[in-house]
């Protein structure tokens, strides 16, 4: 008697295409014509420094030059949206703010920022963020100066110095985040990002972490996320996890997908000790994961915990983290079904290029998969997927 196992996967998927087109009620609305006003400086400008109120903006399609810099004495929340066609999908994005400036003109790191965030419970939604400053000299697309501060599906483009993480809470969630050299880095801020899509524009690191000491907070937590080529940079470019900034640097790579762009040793030095650096990795695919890391990095037995990170995720809009999307939706729905005995990759839904596996070959029984569907409908469901092994006995 002979046994086959035929593994049938049927995966039935409720699709909602969630948009943001139209300002939420009460909005600020920035637009090229039409709105309240025609930059994003203008609007923040706008609402009074004083007042413990929450304030939303919603940016209409279009490219805004120019520095937005919203400073620390802003008491009240704001929340900043970007016109979008899918809300959990950066490539749908179809606003963004452009500057040229390197820090060597504007005197520091923080003043070359494109967007310059100093104030607390901050959040960023399909927002492109960008400085066009090139390569040669620091120039920050986003510097982050304050607490409890979130980027939802933001594409943040540069090329040394990219996003400055520097103080407070933040998180980025399926963000785009490209660079070449310490593009992301900071001092003092604790930094989770999450099925974020960190692409390499040119050989260098990817993280620059400067804690100074035992009892700076400093964190910076990649996770599930995925770190490959720019489209059409040479396939020679190789990167860096991280170089420390300064003598108690700590990153962390887990559960991310690495592409072959990531040097086998994965880490580097630079002019500090390494007695009290803190690199760590647990959980991570790909070509670039496999390499002799460099003997003073460390291997996780398990993973971190964005509460064990953050603390209170209660600023966290953890809707849009587990794919329940805030916009207008769209709801269709496809099923197929397809038999597969091999390893499968896909894109993780609304990362914008996350990849994760969703099932591995195994012996005799592939594991089962719970797989959250992106969206809103009107009770918030989520998506599940059916997967079935049947047996046939010859």
């Amino acid at each position: 008697m002979k046994i086959s196992i035929v593994y049938i996967s049927i995966f039935t998927a409720l699709a909602q295409a969630a948009s943001r087109t139209s300002p939420p009620s009460g909005a600020i609305v920035v637009a090229k014509s039409g709105g309240q006003y025609t930059d994003l400086q203008s609007a923040i400008n706008s609402i009074p420094a004083s007042s413990t109120s929450s304030y939303t903006i919603f940016i209409q399609p279009g490219t805004y030059n120019g520095q937005v810099y919203i400073p620390n004495t802003v008491k009240g929340k704001i929340t900043i949206y970007g016109y979008t066609t899918n809300d959990q999908d950066y490539n749908q994005n179809q606003v963004t703010l452009v500057n040229s400036l390197g820090a060597d003109v504007a005197g520091s790191n923080d003043a070359s920022g494109t967007l310059r965030a100093h104030s607390t419970d901050f959040k960023v939604y399909n927002i492109n963020i960008q400085n066009s400053r090139g390569s040669g000299v620091q120039a920050i697309a986003l510097s982050t100066q304050g607490n409890q501060q979130g980027y939802y599906g933001c594409k943040l483009l540069g090329y040394q110095d990219t996003l400055l993480a520097n103080k407070g809470t933040n998180v980025f969630n399926k963000c785009y985040i490209e660079g070449a050299t310490d593009f992301i880095f900071g001092q003092q801020a604790v930094a989770w990002f999450e099925k974020c899509t960190i692409a390499i524009s040119g050989a260098g690191y990817i993280t620059a972490n400067g804690r100074d000491s035992d009892t700076n907070p400093s964190y910076y937590v990649i996770n599930s996320s995925s770190i490959s080529l720019k489209s059409g940079v040479s396939s020679s470019v190789k990167t860096y996890l991280g170089r420390p900034w300064r003598a108690y640097a700590r990153t962390v790579f887990q559960n991310t997908a690495m592409s072959s762009v990531v040097r086998p040793e994965g880490w580097s030095t630079w002019s500090v000790a390494l007695d009290n650096v803190y690199y760590a990795e647990y959980g991570n695919t790909g070509d670039g994961s496999k390499g002799t890391r460099v003997s003073w990095a460390k291997q996780l037995s398990s993973p971190l915990t964005l509460a064990g990170i953050i603390g209170s995720t209660s600023w966290i809009d953890m809707n849009y983290w587990n794919n329940v999307s805030s916009g207008t939706t769209t709801t269709t729905t496809k099923a197929t079904t397809t038999a597969a005995a091999t390893t499968t990759k896909t894109t993780a839904a609304g990362g914008g290029g996350c990849t994760q596996s969703l099932y591995g070959q195994h012996d005799i029984v592939d594991t089962a998969i719970l797989f959250f569907g992106w969206g809103r409908a009107i009770v918030n469901t989520y998506v599940n997927i059916v997967y079935a092994g049947i047996y046939f006995l010859k």
